[in-house]
């Protein structure tokens, strides 16, 4: 008898399956190819690499906004 797979919660599943493409970060943040391919060679924009593709997780793109939201309040 097969058991069935275990289950995870929502939100493990969605920070897992939300990767962004560069265009679509440039389309969110509204800003060129270049600025968001420095974002992430500074490390300002957390991204995995796979094979020479670049994905960006939502998490990391809220967490990169919150930054610097905090950064100009201050």
């Amino acid at each position: 008898m097969i058991s069935p797979p275990p289950t995870t919660h929502r939100t493990e599943a969605a920070a897992v399956l939300d990767l962004l493409t560069v265009p679509q970060v440039m389309a969110r943040l509204q800003l060129g190819r270049s600025a968001v391919y420095d974002l992430l060679r500074t490390g300002q924009l957390a991204s995995i690499t796979l094979g020479c593709a670049h994905r960006i997780p939502t998490h990391a793109l809220t967490d990169f906004i919150r930054t610097r939201l905090d950064q100009e309040a201050a």
